[in-house]
């Protein structure tokens, strides 16, 4: 068997680099001084713009968790001491139409990694970005790490696979890995993807004259939102652990799709925000997911975390980000006299 030593220099291997969750963990890791690698897929690159304020301070390397040997080769060039899984397929909506890849790249590539790190760097420790999604038909409120999952999506299914196998391999090889049970965590740098950086960014398009309308789904839907970097600076705490374990990360309330447009739309001046939303049949999903509400006792008890932003402060973040960005896009474009 050959292990790779860990570099005497701390050293953090990324998976999911150039998303929301892996720019500000990168932004993190190398203000404490890491040398910070991460697997990417190259062909994403050109449009990826959350790490180009980085992108001389990292080493990106090509791979792809449906390819074992290109995680292999990851783990050994970058001899880590921490591995973040944050790669997945991870639109809930995608994974209805592409519920193989989804099981592939979120539920496989977990055993991928866990099998690197078995043979190349056991000593390395791996956090694994496991979903509220694992709770779905939630069995009890607020959950909490006893909580029983339910998973409605292929997305939450696969993420219940990706759980079970870092606590099989802990139990089993006796790596330190550990699960992040993040509740939902947003910011600027959410894809538009995504609820809430739809409505964000189309309020603030809205306000602007751009658009006159945003269309939606399930305006009913209750989710326990938090602040990206917060949950990301959870992330690194759960591996300063001598002993690895499985924590909820949320902030203990919820609020609808409908509270978020009000806030939304309340905040750059427009109260009658309804006639502004359409909902469409098609961004319901095919088994619904009403509420998530997460408990971070444990949380706060062995690591001393608790969420600083608000819901309200951080539907503002969002907006007022989004009208910056547009606000500079026109000036950019428009002619000069």
């Amino acid at each position: 068997m050959v292990h790779i030593l860990v570099s005497e220099t701390r050293s953090a291997l990324i998976t999911g680099l150039t998303g929301q969750d892996g720019s500000y963990l990168a932004d993190q890791l190398l203000e404490k001084g890491y040398d910070v690698y991460g697997l990417v897929r190259i062909p994403s690159m050109p449009t990826s713009t959350l790490i180009e304020h980085i992108l001389d301070d990292v080493t990106l390397i090509d791979g792809d968790l449906t390819d074992q040997a290109s995680i292999n080769r990851a783990i050994s060039i970058s001899k880590p001491h921490a591995i973040y899984n944050l790669a997945a397929q991870s639109f809930v909506a995608t994974s209805w139409k592409q519920p193989i890849l989804t099981s592939e790249v979120s539920a496989l590539g977990v055993v991928r990694i866990l099998e690197g790190i078995r043979y190349l760097a056991p000593d390395s420790r791996m956090y694994q970005a496991s979903s509220s999604e694992m709770f779905g038909k939630v069995q009890e409120t607020p959950q909490t790490e006893a909580t029983k999952f339910y998973p409605r999506s292929p997305y939450g299914i696969s993420k219940v696979f990706g759980y079970w196998a870092v606590v099989n391999y802990r139990e089993s090889y006796g790596i330190h890995a550990s699960n992040g049970i993040l509740f939902n965590h947003e910011s600027p740098r959410r894809g538009l993807e995504f609820v809430t950086r739809k409505i964000s960014y189309n309020v603030a398009r809205i306000k602007m004259g751009l658009v006159d309308k945003i269309q939606l789904g399930n305006l009913d839907a209750k989710r326990d939102w938090g602040y990206a970097p917060e949950y990301v600076d959870m992330m690194w705490r759960m591996l300063q652990q001598d002993e690895p374990s499985d924590l909820v990360v949320a902030t203990g309330e919820s609020h609808s799709v409908r509270e978020f447009c009000d806030e939304a739309f309340r905040h750059v001046g427009i109260d009658d925000w309804e006639s502004y939303v359409d909902v469409a049949e098609a961004h319901f999903r095919p088994a619904e997911v009403k509420e998530l509400r997460g408990d971070a006792s444990l949380a706060r008890e062995k690591l001393g975390w608790a969420p600083k932003v608000d819901f309200r402060r951080l539907v503002q973040i969002m907006v007022d980000s989004d009208m910056e960005l547009l606000t500079s896009h026109r000036e950019m474009t428009e002619p000069t006299v």
